[in-house]
């Protein structure tokens, strides 16, 4: 390679030599410039090519700004368009070695990386690289693959997962994915729903696309998923819908994790550009990342316990557990990202109970990055909502550990508001208080307005608790209370952040229970059931239905409490949250002061209202859950 100062003026000297050609109309296209750029500058001195063209392009820039002569005015002009041509071509000279260089860079991984190559391979195609590679290029990379399984015995160091399997499931993928691709969104005009497991047959697209793609594999998922099997259980079991046994190999599951990938991020792209309701976009885009994570995660359960060939299981469920991890950091990345939400929305019953456990497992292989620190939040909103009090503490600590040296002020200030729920949960109101009163001063320092109106939620709701645990009879300590709770629903109403309003509304409606106000009680909780609705947080919509029932029974609106204490009781037991005993205590002391029967007589009566909500299974359930749970009000 040629020293500094020469290669400088080499490349200054090409510069003006495509600028003269330009100007004399030899150069009639950007390819030529482009080739010229190719054959003119070596690898890996960009930079220096880089700083002869910036000088080139500020000083005829100058020219044009200070040449008085007419003439050398025009043609002064002709040359900066020439320089930004050459400028133009030499970014996209640039972006094309730079993905050569990636793509080297992935082969020489994968072919080093023995007895790991789905893993190498899967991390090539991470998304959140800083430069991930495009399709095309995952075409390129197949064929350069095949390349050195041609020349060299790199297949034979490891014949379970080679070279060949890896293209070949690259191109299956791409291919499956090409098929699907028109059919993307096309479900949704049909039926009008959004992504979910929380249908069989015809509900959501998975019978759509397992009718579109070819592939045995991906087609026996689909199908799996349309029948609302569990996929731990198929994977452990892979089976069609006939019966027949599917055996999997390393191309197979390549396949998937190319099309999962693109159904994935084409679901994601689709669904932010709704531009005629953004939030309704925000809702689906989360819904999209956290089914897709739990499907991986999902497919390495399973696979840890299969025993047909347990190296090879063992390895696909690494590589299944990293490709959930990639999800979930991407998710992380986004501004609607629910720092105040949790796992609800598209899931119910056991999926939601196991599904901390599914997406704990990839996340105990990341590092202490900003984005576990979200997640760590996300997991232990989620914990909190199953009563897992301590599994739920744990992953706030590590949050806010994580948050605090990475700098991540919002989420820290989340984990503030989270941890002050979680001791007003404990009944410790007094640190319950305390993090509260520290998340409104660092909200306010940092300008984080949701997370202001979220503080003040939970220091009034605590303040409350503390009230009423220490008997406090003055009535202006109450208020003062209420009225932080107030400012912060009304801060959120202006920020239109509905997860906010359905939390600020919770709390205004449970403190007035607690205080005995039931009345407007009742118009707090039925706000926040709205809300709550509007954000798919299930826990929320049935806490506000438990606490309409006591609002309702303080009134002695006997038949309207037994109506929100059943459908808040359904809903919290079908999120496996503990929280269900409470309204099935007092639907069991309402039984007890009416009578079985005027009971079962109101749910009669109520019977289509709670069909359309948790279905007739769900209504013919209730009975069996009332009668499980001692009166805990």
């Amino acid at each position: 390679m040629s020293d500094a100062s020469s290669l400088r003026d080499r490349y200054c000297e090409l510069i003006d030599h495509i600028t003269n050609l330009t100007l004399k109309g030899k150069i009639r296209s950007k390819e030529q410039v482009y080739q010229l750029l190719n054959d003119g500058v070596e690898g890996g001195t960009g930079e220096l090519f880089d700083r002869c063209l910036g000088d080139r392009l500020a000083g005829m820039k100058r020219q044009t700004e200070t040449q008085t002569d007419e003439l050398q005015h025009a043609k002064a002009l002709r040359s900066l368009r020439a320089l930004k041509t050459i400028q133009g071509e030499w970014d996209r000279w640039q972006q094309d070695h730079q993905a050569d260089r990636t793509l080297e860079a992935a082969v020489q991984s994968i072919l080093l990386a023995e007895g790991d190559r789905l893993m190498a391979l899967l991390m090539a195609l991470d998304p959140n690289q800083p430069q991930p590679l495009r399709m095309g290029q995952w075409q390129d990379l197949a064929r350069r693959l095949v390349a050195q399984a041609e020349t060299s015995d790199a297949d034979a160091l490891d014949p379970a997962v080679s070279l060949t399997a890896l293209a070949q499931g690259i191109h299956q993928g791409i291919a499956s994915w090409q098929r699907i691709e028109p059919h993307l969104v096309s479900w949704i005009y049909d039926q009008g729903r959004s992504i979910g497991f929380e249908g069989a047959g015809q509900r959501g697209p998975w019978v759509l696309w397992s009718q579109q793609v070819k592939r045995p594999i991906p087609q026996a998922l689909f199908e799996a998923l349309s029948l609302g099997r569990s996929l731990s259980e198929w994977a452990e079991h892979p089976t069609q819908t006939t019966g027949q046994s599917l055996e999997i190999q390393a191309a197979d599951w390549i396949e998937l994790a190319i099309l999962l990938r693109c159904l994935q991020q084409g679901l994601v792209t689709w669904f932010d550009k709704l531009v005629y309701d953004s939030k309704v976009g925000a809702k689906l885009s989360r819904s999209t990342y956290l089914v897709f994570a739990l499907v991986w995660a999902q497919l390495a359960m399973g696979l840890q316990r299969q025993t047909v060939h347990p190296t090879l299981s063992q390895m696909f469920a690494k590589t299944c557990l990293q490709a959930g991890l990639q999800i979930l950091r991407a998710f992380a990345q986004r501004d609607y990202f629910p720092l105040y939400g949790g796992i609800f929305v598209s899931f119910s019953g056991q999926y939601l109970a196991d599904t901390l456990s599914y997406l704990d497992l990839p996340l105990q292989q990341a590092e202490g990055t900003q984005e576990k620190a979200r997640i760590l939040t996300l997991l232990g909103y989620s914990s909190l909502v199953l009563g897992q009090r301590d599994r739920a503490l744990g992953f706030y600590n590590q949050a806010l550990e994580i948050a605090q040296a990475a700098g991540d002020r919002p989420c820290q200030i989340a984990v503030l508001n989270h941890l002050s729920r979680l001791d007003v949960g404990n009944q410790q109101y007094g640190p319950a208080i305390g993090r509260a009163q520290r998340a409104l001063i660092l909200s306010r320092e940092a300008g984080d307005r949701p997370g202001e109106a979220n503080a003040l939620a939970n220091l009034g709701f605590s303040e409350v608790f503390e009230a009423q645990q220490r008997e406090e009879a003055d009535p202006d300590y109450y208020e003062s209370a209420i009225d932080r709770l107030q400012q912060g629903l009304q801060l959120a109403e202006r920020l239109g952040d509905r997860q906010s309003q359905a939390l600020c509304l919770s709390s205004l409606g449970i403190a007035h229970v607690v205080i005995e106000a039931p009345q407007q009680a009742i118009a707090f909780l039925e706000g926040g059931i709205h809300a709550s609705q509007f954000t798919g947080d299930l826990f929320l919509q049935g806490t506000n239905l438990a606490y309409l029932a006591e609002a309702h029974y303080q009134l002695h609106h006997l038949e309207a409490a037994v109506y929100a204490g059943a459908l808040g009781m359904y809903l919290l037991h079908q999120m496996a949250s503990s929280s269900w005993r409470q309204p099935a205590g007092l639907l069991q002391i309402i039984q007890g002061k009416l009578g079985e029967g005027p009971v079962k007589a109101v749910l009669e009566q109520q019977r289509s209202k709670l069909i359309a909500v948790i279905g007739v299974d769900g209504y013919d359930y209730l009975p069996t859950l009332m009668s499980q749970n001692p009166p805990q009000v």
